[in-house]
């Protein structure tokens, strides 16, 4: 093999290298040319025989140590520098699985490989978060691999009912966790272990895999992800199977959404369609060429879904740490512990939702994927009825049914990327805080303020506000000029009088989980990034809408369609400019990251996003609408042949895995305040650590630094009082204590009876400020104009007055 081919991995250094190859009209030729060879026959094109590839099963881009910025010192140090981590990529197959970790160099290497059977879903899992009551079981063992196989050690009749967590570090088994039904998910972060079962889902500790709690009420859904979930930092969310009133949150999703005309037809027929297919049934049974019962079995089937007690389209989250051990319980009776929203999202059955970096975002889809929904959690320590759920946008797709398999959002969360099995990722703009997205928005590095300065300065806020409260019943934007959504939504709680009177004298500021609930935005994608079939070409797109190819990707490639998505910073640099060094390339800073797609081809690609003012605006302004032009730059041919040698454990102790595996471990030590069992080998900072450690790791009750002053702001050029419009003056009393109001007319004086006395016999002179010696009394942020170095000991005891004029 040729260690340059674009397609083709070397072994320099032991390890699977790939490069990445910049995309031109060459490789789109010579994609084709690879589909002609794998699809029509040796023996009619007399080609000679391609390389055999792995079929992909499944894909997922992973968060672990060797990626976490938080948890992990070394990459604060490498961001000041202009680096950033790896990504790290994970492919399942139909014979074991790999790991990719895709440095800011561009090189993919290869971490891992094994092939024990098929494997349906696995996890890296994260060093967990311990403290002095929580202690690691498992310190020696990590980083673990966590894995669902079609058979398990214990042999059992029922495929992928087994998760087993093996050891990176020395190979070895160190866990079982035995299941009746079988497993379709797992989902993991420093705190829990998720297992998600058809209508089930159980969370394990992190540091002993003991059971914690466990959920018997979900909602299942048809698929690709038959009971969904989204797992943050500290909630997890799923579909409820029901609606209680009593915990039900403030707001939700509206379901007074009319629907187009487009869709209405599309479903029209589709209702036909169903009719004449049960039809015919009948007629065939009545015919006696259909087995008996079969039209019966499915007309009851439909009826009893009809009148199923069960409501699809419910969120509940609930809060990991604070819920209570044993079984999750949501019904009228329950007390709620835990639970921190509970609403609808939707009125079909939930397919996929994803928190945002934050947490405090969430992006739901239902099975038709025409619309998904962004909603915004503020949370209640009460209960979560008493919490809201901002429904901020609703990013429409497009009429025809598309199932979802994965969303992502940028680091800023000011992108949203939605990717279908139909092989299309849609490119959707928002905000944090809601409101359109427009040039000011989304034109810069940097998330911006909800409001301009001239929306500050000129009382927009206060004018929206005042139209709002007068009228009865609407519903108060966040951001000035944003037309109000339709109103009387069923799906929301009313309230009452008394609460809608104080909530408008308060202008919805105070608190922002009371009514009226900010106005809902449609948001159209900007960018819709279509995967290539099995042809392996990739396209330029822009940001106007192409109609799709006729033939889907998962029905051309003979089996199921995945497709995975993230952001991150570019790592085609070194492709595009071999020479040029790193530090130069980025001085020009990008609005928004590179988009990183890969789907069941095996191919790597990054797409640059450039968004600008949407051409048809004869004047650019702040509030001007986005588009997007999109161009794929550089792929990476990451798919595994038959020939590929495995790599597994147990590996090297300089392996990328475990050196971030035993940092991460190390200060997780330090900032518990335990002796960590050893030095990973050279940590930078590590005497800031120690020394936090060694002087409140046996003090509970003194957990932060005290007397401590932070400068989070440099002083004004210039001080208020310093302005024209002020003047000093002395005045010299008569031996009595003189108390003078700004806003008063008449000087008031107080004497020993403490009664006031007209001040008439005053003298005031004009006061130079040059013979003053202003000191202040605790820091001296700016320079004193004019100060002198005379003593004041001759105006001891003088009193003096500023005067503010009438124009200030």
């Amino acid at each position: 093999m040729a260690s340059d081919s674009p397609r083709r991995p070397s072994r320099s250094t032991g390890v699977i290298v790939v490069r990445p190859q910049a995309v031109t009209e060459q490789s789109y030729m010579e994609s084709v040319v690879t589909f002609l060879q794998d699809v029509v026959p040796q023996a009619y094109t007399g080609a000679p025989p391609t390389e055999e590839k792995e079929k992909i099963v499944w894909v997922r881009f992973e968060k672990a140590d060797l990626n976490d910025v938080s948890r992990n010192p070394e990459f604060l140090e490498m961001q000041s520098t202009g680096n950033d981590p790896p990504l790290l990529l994970m492919i399942g197959y139909t014979d074991g699985m790999q790991i990719w970790s895709i440095p800011i160099s561009g090189e993919a290497q290869e971490l891992f490989s094994v092939r024990h059977g098929p494997v349906r879903t696995a996890r890296l899992l994260p060093s967990p978060q311990i403290s002095p009551s929580k202690i690691d079981s498992f310190p020696d063992k990590r980083p673990l691999l966590c894995v669902c196989k079609s058979t398990g050690s214990s042999s059992t009749s029922t495929p992928y009912c087994c998760v087993e967590l093996y050891s990176i570090r020395t190979g070895e088994m160190v866990k079982s966790i035995q299941f009746k039904t079988s497993i379709y998910d797992l989902h993991c972060n420093e705190r829990i272990l998720v297992v998600v079962l058809q209508e089930k889902i159980a969370a394990f500790d992190s540091c002993t895999f003991t059971k914690k709690f466990f959920v018997t009420s979900c909602y299942p859904c048809p698929g690709p992800n038959m009971n969904p979930i989204a797992l943050g930092s500290i909630w997890l969310a799923y579909a409820e199977n029901k609606l209680i009133r009593c915990h039900q949150s403030r707001g939700g999703a509206c379901g007074d959404n009319a629907q187009s005309y487009t869709a209405s037809v599309i479903s029209a027929a589709k209702t036909l369609k169903t009719g004449l297919t049960m039809v015919g049934k009948v007629v065939t049974q009545l015919a006696g060429t259909l087995p008996s019962g079969t039209a019966e079995d499915e007309m009851s089937a439909h009826s009893s879904t009809r009148r199923s007690p069960l409501i699809p389209g419910i969120v509940t989250i609930i809060d990991i740490e604070t819920v209570a051990e044993g079984q999750v319980t949501v019904s009228e009776d329950s007390d709620g512990d835990g639970i921190v929203a509970h609403f609808p999202a939707h009125e079909k059955p939930i397919a996929c939702m994803a928190f945002n970096p934050s947490g405090m975002l969430l992006v739901t889809t239902d099975t038709l994927g025409h619309d998904f929904h962004v909603f915004q959690i503020l949370t209640h320590p009460w209960s979560s009825s008493q919490s809201a759920v901002h429904h901020l946008y609703t990013l429409h797709r497009g009429e025809t049914e598309a199932k979802v398999q994965d969303i992502c959002f940028s680091h800023d969360s000011r992108w949203v990327v939605v990717s279908t099995l139909r092989g299309t990722s849609h490119v959707f703009p928002i905000n944090p805080y809601g409101g359109q997205p427009c040039v000011r928005t989304h034109m810069s590095p940097c998330v911006v303020n909800r409001m301009s300065r001239f929306q500050k300065s000129a009382g927009l806020e206060e004018i929206e506000q005042e139209l709002t409260s007068k009228q009865v019943g609407g519903r108060c934007s966040p951001v000035p000029g944003l037309s109000s959504s339709p109103s009387g939504s069923p799906l929301h709680a009313k309230l009452n009088s008394q609460e809608m009177y104080s909530n408008f004298t308060n202008n919805n500021m105070g608190n922002p989980r009371l009514s009226p609930l900010p106005s809902l935005t449609v948001i159209l994608p900007l960018a819709q990034i279509k995967q290539p079939m099995t042809l392996g070409t990739i396209t330029k797109r822009t940001g106007k809408a192409k109609p799709a190819p006729q033939i889907s990707p998962s029905k051309s490639a003979g089996g199921e369609f995945c497709i995975a998505a993230t952001f991150a910073s570019s790592r085609s640099w070194y492709t595009l400019n071999p020479g040029l060094k790193r530090e130069k390339d980025q001085s020009k800073q990008s609005v928004v990251d590179s988009l990183y797609i890969i789907s069941c081809y095996g191919n790597l690609v990054e797409h640059v996003l450039e968004p600008r003012p949407i051409s048809t605006a004869q004047k650019i302004s702040d509030d001007t609408p986005l588009e997007m032009v999109t161009s794929p730059r550089a792929s990476w041919t990451l798919i595994r042949t038959p020939q590929w040698n495995e790599l597994q454990p147990p590996i090297n102790s300089n392996h990328p895995l475990l050196l971030a595996s035993d940092t991460v471990q190390y200060y997780q030590f330090l900032l518990a305040g335990l002796n960590p069992p050893g030095s990973p080998g050279p940590i930078t900072r590590h005497e800031s650590y120690d020394s936090l450690a060694s002087d409140h790791s046996g003090q509970e009750d003194e957990e932060w630094l005290s007397q401590v002053e932070i400068v989070t702001h440099t002083g004004p050029h210039r001080r208020l009082w310093m302005g024209p419009q002020f003047q000093f003056k002395t005045i010299h009393p008569s031996g009595q204590t003189t108390v003078i109001s700004s806003s008063s007319s008449v000087l008031q004086s107080h004497g020993p009876s403490d009664t006031p006395q007209p001040l008439m016999d005053f003298d005031t002179d004009d006061l130079d400020l040059n013979s003053l010696r202003i000191q202040p009394v605790r820091s001296d942020p700016v320079s004193m104009p004019g100060s002198s170095s005379r003593a004041l000991s001759d105006r001891r005891g003088v009193s003096m007055v500023i005067d503010a004029n009438s124009d200030l």
